[in-house]
Parts: structure tokens; C-alpha cells; sequence
């Protein structure tokens, strides 16, 4: 009877599913109003490169051999030093869109590098030709200008107002397959990627693939809220990570270049760093938030308002930082001149801070020296050998009165915290490390079983780890 119950309920429930899913559709994106409406201003933009006549030309029937082939010198007398065989032009494919009815268009930096002519190919197939009017490495904007009028223009939104889950479509030429739509959500905000410092990236899994650099990225009401710039993948094609740039950011880069040809950044002078669970014990915080200040650069905006290696970051011009990586783009977008106060956390309590924003300028590479010192001496606690550092080193390093190096880490706290051998030690626990008779003192004073910070120099750079110490004495 039960079988039997449970049979008859079937065109029941089939009946109600039926019914609902009309509703299931409703809720489902459609982008087609989007595509029709905007779609036409979404543009192709293909470059060529002249040969630099570095490479020689290479054709294709010669075979790849060991460098130490002896058929190598025949191929390249035959093939690569005949002077009538022409170099190859270069040649690739990306996408943009067309932000003004007079002709100016948007795409990635790296779509128009180094390129020699520039072609710009619209829905209807009218090929024009393009000047760069300006271009931004930092940021990935490029600013193209064709002459033309009365062209279709898409839409901008606001990528402030954007939020994870939101719907998006990408709209452009993977692999050269013009006018490609494809559609996700969005992933995640403010991603920091390492080779972009100043790009707080919207993260989305819409395919996109080579050829779609420098396309639109659209919310459902059809505004554009990012510029489609990288992609992660481990084979050249997709693999559901894309990131753009917000719109913003990219309005803000283009509109200097229209105006000055080049992008001016605010400048702040300090380098930061990532907080965890164990840094954020050491320096007393209650969670992981908030930028770590490694190093203040001589002379620069934070050092001349007494911001000091150590301080910690909390909000700046009134907007929290709940990361590191949220500090870069909000100061790089600062005017330049512009005073705005920074919440800082020192010595375990809050402060305000004013700091005026100066232009960014280029940085300049900073070099280390890791030459040995004089006597060692074997710190018990912490299981490292340590040596002094001579005046020439300390002059070279710019490290003033302070740093020991570190000549091995044995197994142990050190080890533990992550310290290496070559590393210098600036400070530990916030206070200035001079020599190795000083360090051996301080590490007697260290709260047994706490974390400390302990801030190094590796490679030229600044850097705080947390470092736990025994409770065993």
C-alpha cells in the first residue's frame, strides 16, 4: 500500500515542478537586451610589430636541435643568413570599448605595447586606425584615440557599489573569435595580485581567455564595471579565475591621460606587510587586520608625520583596512597635496595621524649586502649564530646603528618563525637591536611563552615575523 501511495503522489509533484519552473527561469540572467543595446560599441583591436632585427629570421621547416648539434651551424648559414629572407612581422589580437561618441577607446596596456600600428574593428566590420593617446603600466589602461563620430558608447557603472555574487558578463575576442559573450558571477573584490600593487581586482569566473584583454565587463543592467585584463591559468586558457579592473579605477587612469598623458599617484613612503593570527598576538591585536608598517622610507610623506617601522595601519582617510593590500590603491588614488588622517596602532594603543600625500616617483631598487661580520656568538635560546656587523656593512645596508646577521638558524624558535641565514635582524620584541652582546640581553627578557615581533632585513626589504618563544627557559 505504501508503494502504491507514493506512485499516485507523482503527477502531483510532477505537476508542481512543472509550474515552478517558470519561476527557476525568471530568476536566471538575460543578457540579451545587454548585448543588443551595447554590444556594438565592444570593439576588436589587432597590432603589428615590426621586427627589431635582435632575432633573426627563423623558417619553420628548421628543426629545433641541442645548442651543442653540430647541425646547427648548417641550418643557421642555410636558413637564417640569407639577406633575402624578410623578417616576420608580429601580430596579436585584444579587445576594447568605446567610452565617448568622438572616437575614444579603452583597453589594456598590454594589448597596444610596443606596438607599431593599431587597428580598431567595430560591430559593422569599419576598420580604423588608432593613436595611443596614453598609456599606464601600473594600472594596465591604455587610451586609444580613432577619428570618427556618432559612435556607440557603452555605459559605466560603479564598481564601488559591485558585490560578490552579483552576475557579470564579459564581452570580447578570445582567440581572435570576435564578439564573444560570456557570463559568471562575481568571484571575489579587491583581490591584490603581486605584480599589480595598485589594482584592488574584481575577481569573476566568466570565461575569458587570451583575446579578451581590454573588453568590458558588464553588471545586468548593462553598465561596464570593469575592464578585462588577466587571467590564472596553468594551460594558456581558462580555468575559471579571470580578473578586471574596476571601472573606476581605469576612468581615473584615462582621464589623466586625456588630460597630462601620464598617470599621477599619491605616495605615502612606507613598505607594508600582511598581518596573521601569530603577528597579530605579538603586536596585541584582538584579530588579523589592519597593514604592518616593515619599513618608512628617509624623507618620505610618513616618515616627516612619524609613522615608524612597527606601526600598524587601521583605516586611512576614514576608510578601515581590513588588509594590507587595500592600503596601496587608496593611496596611490589620493590627490597629491591632499592632508588625510591615519588611525595607527603603536605600542598597543591607538592613535591619529596626519600625513600629507606627495607624488609617487619611480622607486629605486634597493640593494643588499650580505657580507660576514666579525665574532659569532651562539644565541642559547633561539638556536642561531649571529655576528656583528662591521661599519662599511652597516653603511652599505643603510642601517644606521642597528642590525646583527644572522649566520645559521638551528632547529628551534627561529627556525620555527621562519628567520634565515643572511637575514639581519633590525629589532626584536620593538626594540632596536645594536649588536650581539645586546641581542643576547634582550632575549633574556622575553616574555616566556608569548609572541614577539621581530623585524628583519632580507634582500633590501623590510620584514616582521612572528617569533614564539620557549616556555621552558
Amino acid at each position: 500500500m505504501k508503494y502504491l501511495k507514493s506512485v499516485a503522489a507523482w503527477p502531483l509533484s510532477l505537476l508542481l515542478l512543472l509550474q515552478s519552473i517558470p519561476l527557476l527561469a525568471a530568476e536566471l540572467p538575460d543578457f540579451r537586451q545587454v548585448i543588443k543595446e551595447y554590444g556594438p560599441a565592444v570593439v576588436n583591436i589587432s597590432t603589428t610589430q615590426k621586427p627589431s632585427g635582435g632575432a633573426p629570421f627563423r623558417f619553420p621547416g628548421a628543426p629545433n636541435l641541442p645548442e651543442d648539434n653540430p647541425l646547427n651551424e648548417f641550418f643557421k648559414k642555410f636558413f637564417e643568413e640569407r639577406p633575402d629572407m624578410p623578417q616576420r612581422e608580429t601580430q596579436s589580437l585584444g579587445s576594447g570599448f568605446i567610452i565617448s561618441a568622438d572616437g575614444y577607446v579603452m583597453t589594456n596596456a598590454h594589448v597596444v605595447k610596443d606596438a607599431d600600428k593599431i587597428i580598431v574593428r567595430m560591430l559593422d566590420q569599419r576598420e580604423k586606425p588608432a593613436k595611443v593617446v596614453g598609456t599606464d603600466e601600473r594600472t594596465d589602461v591604455a587610451l586609444l584615440k580613432i577619428e570618427a563620430d556618432r559612435l556607440p558608447v557603452v555605459k559605466l557603472g560603479d564598481s564601488d557599489k559591485l558585490e560578490v555574487g552579483e552576475w557579470v558578463m564579459a564581452i570580447g575576442s578570445p582567440f581572435g573569435l570576435d564578439y564573444t559573450a560570456t557570463v559568471g558571477v562575481v568571484s571575489a573584490l579587491g583581490r591584490s595580485l603581486p605584480s599589480d600593487t595598485y589594482i584592488p581586482f574584481i575577481q569573476t569566473d566568466a570565461a575569458v581567455n587570451p583575446g579578451n584583454s581590454g573588453g568590458p565587463l558588464f553588471n545586468l543592467q548593462g553598465e561596464v564595471i570593469g575592464v578585462n585584463s588577466q587571467i590564472f591559468s596553468r594551460s594558456g586558457g581558462y580555468m575559471g579565475l579571470s580578473f578586471a579592473i574596476p571601472i573606476k579605477v581605469a576612468m581615473q587612469a584615462a582621464e589623466q591621460l586625456k588630460t597630462q598623458g601620464h598617470v599621477t599617484r599619491g605616495w605615502l613612503g612606507v613598505l607594508i606587510q600582511g598581518i596573521n593570527q601569530e603577528l597579530a598576538q605579538s603586536f596585541g591585536l584582538d584579530r588579523p587586520h589592519g597593514a604592518l608598517v616593515s619599513q618608512v622610507l628617509p624623507l618620505s610623506p610618513a616618515a616627516k608625520a612619524g609613522i615608524k617601522a612597527g606601526d600598524i595601519i587601521l583605516s586611512f582617510d576614514g576608510k578601515p583596512i581590513e588588509q594590507s593590500s587595500q592600503l596601496p590603491p587608496l593611496v596611490g588614488a589620493m590627490p597629491v597635496g591632499k592632508t588625510v588622517s591615519l588611525s595607527v596602532l603603536r605600542d598597543g594603543k591607538t592613535r591619529t595621524v596626519d600625513v600629507t600625500i606627495e607624488k609617487l616617483k619611480e622607486e629605486e631598487e634597493q640593494v643588499a649586502s650580505k657580507g660576514k661580520g666579525g665574532k659569532t656568538q651562539q644565541g642559547k635560546l633561539l638556536n642561531m649564530a649571529l655576528s656583528d656587523l662591521n661599519r662599511e656593512q652597516r653603511r652599505e645596508l643603510d642601517l644606521g646603528e642597528r642590525g646583527i646577521l644572522v649566520e645559521e638558524v638551528g632547529d628551534g624558535p627561529a627556525q620555527d618563525a621562519g628567520i634565515q641565514p643572511g637575514d639581519v635582524i633590525l629589532a626584536i620584541n620593538q626594540t632596536d637591536v645594536k649588536s650581539t652582546a645586546q641581542f643576547a640581553e634582550l632575549v633574556k627578557t622575553l616574555p616566556k611563552g608569548k609572541t614577539v615581533p621581530v623585524l628583519l632585513q632580507r634582500e633590501g626589504n623590510s620584514l616582521f615575523l612572528p617569533l614564539k618563544v620557549s616556555d621552558k627557559g
